[in-house]
């Protein structure tokens, strides 16, 4: 029990997900992936999410270590995505008496995802629950990241029950408080997370941030990753600053290049940065890293290039797939460049001035335009595109 324990009556029941491959069908998960599920052991018991299906005998056996043959009278849906609500209806057939604690929006996918009905309780904002020595109350957190998301505030210990906010990939390996777990690689998962995930949203989690600013909040429960308590300044504030577009000085180049000849155009202008004075400097070859890196980085670093060549009279296919997740992402702020190459006719600068004008990000110098290989003309233009995106960059940073 002790090992399950978060705080006071709150234990952890949550499972490690080591064999999917991607998440959501899209994202790698090279460290895999946790689905965090709490149960709160009080006069009245509680659950708080649950777990993808595929789980459930582990997490059943989790359950009833703790409670033993006692019922549970409600399951308190903070988030419907299948990852957390997939054991619903099993849960369901092993408590029928369970009341099921959701707001509008998550009874109508409860009936459509599972046909699930029975007892419930629609909460609005604001709306609480006493259990005996805890009270929870109920905050709408709506597109973050889906519209019937919520989170639960437990007021006798301070537990924010989060659902997917303030995650992050990576399964939790031993323990779950962040006490007690190396950290290390859990800030850049959370910074993909976010990005990958939640990215598009930043005004709802904003409009989140603020509803909760008032909150002593002790601990973190989040649905994906540890459980925070000594490091949730830290992650309050990384939330904060990607939700409203804020980046640190560095470069991100990402290219498409067949032959290398739009690889040496990204060489030379990541030399001439860092001549500049500009130490973090991120390279990504598109058709090697994985989309949800490099949008990591792009979420991480102010200044962004882009260099494709032309392909069939378009831009090179996978540079074409980068420029739409980042506009369906909705990023602001950010300084760009971009350099392009052809054979015989010219397709991918002009593209990717199309993809300028919709972004609305800063243009910080023309862009490089090389037919075929490079030339000693070339390589002056890459450098003055990088010298003008560092003297931008310095500029920010005055």
């Amino acid at each position: 029990m002790q090992k399950s324990l978060v705080t006071g009556k709150i234990h952890y029941v949550g499972v490690n997900d080591r064999n999917k491959h991607r998440f959501e069908a899209m994202w790698p998960l090279p460290y895999g992936v946790s689905y965090n599920s709490y149960l709160i052991d009080d006069d009245i018991v509680a659950l708080i999410d649950t777990v993808d299906a595929c789980y459930f005998g582990t997490y059943l056996r989790k359950i009833k270590s703790i409670i033993g043959n006692r019922p549970i009278q409600y399951l308190i849906i903070n988030h419907m995505e299948p990852d957390h609500s997939g054991s619903i209806s099993l849960i369901k057939q092993q408590y029928p008496d369970i009341i099921i604690v959701g707001n509008k929006q998550t009874f109508g996918m409860i009936e459509g995802f599972y046909g699930v009905t029975g007892d419930r309780y629609q909460v609005t904002d604001g709306d609480f629950l006493a259990l005996g020595h805890h009270t929870l109350r109920f905050y709408l957190t709506p597109m973050v990241h889906w519209p019937e998301t919520m989170m639960t505030f437990d007021e006798a210990d301070g537990v924010l029950f989060a659902g997917d906010g303030f995650g992050c990939f990576g399964t939790l390996d031993g323990g779950f408080l962040d006490t007690r777990i190396n950290l290390d690689h859990y800030w850049d998962e959370m910074i993909r997370y976010y990005s990958n995930i939640v990215g598009k949203y930043g005004s709802p989690v904003q409009k989140a941030l603020q509803k909760l600013g008032g909150l002593p909040i002790k601990t973190i429960c989040s649905t994906h990753g540890p459980v925070w308590t000594e490091n949730i300044p830290r992650v309050i504030d990384i939330y904060d600053k990607l939700s409203r577009y804020e980046a640190e000085e560095g470069v991100v180049i990402a290219y498409g290049s067949m032959y290398g000849n739009t690889e040496q155009m990204a060489e030379a202008i990541a030399s001439e940065l860092s001549a500049q004075g500009i130490k973090n400097i991120v390279m990504h070859n598109v058709t090697k890293s994985h989309p949800s890196f490099i949008l990591k980085d792009i979420f991480k670093y102010k200044g962004l290039i882009i260099g494709s060549p032309t392909y069939s009279n378009q831009l090179f296919p996978e540079v074409e797939a980068l420029l739409s997740k980042i506009l369906l992402r909705e990023v602001k702020n950010r300084f760009f460049g971009y350099f392009g190459s052809y054979c015989w006719a010219g397709a991918a600068v002009k593209r990717m001035g199309e993809f300028v004008e919709k972004s609305k990000f800063e243009l910080v110098a023309d862009p490089v335009e090389m037919k075929q290989a490079m030339r000693e003309e070339t390589y002056q233009q890459c450098e003055a595109l990088a010298k003008a995106m560092a003297d931008r960059l310095k500029k920010e940073s005055v």
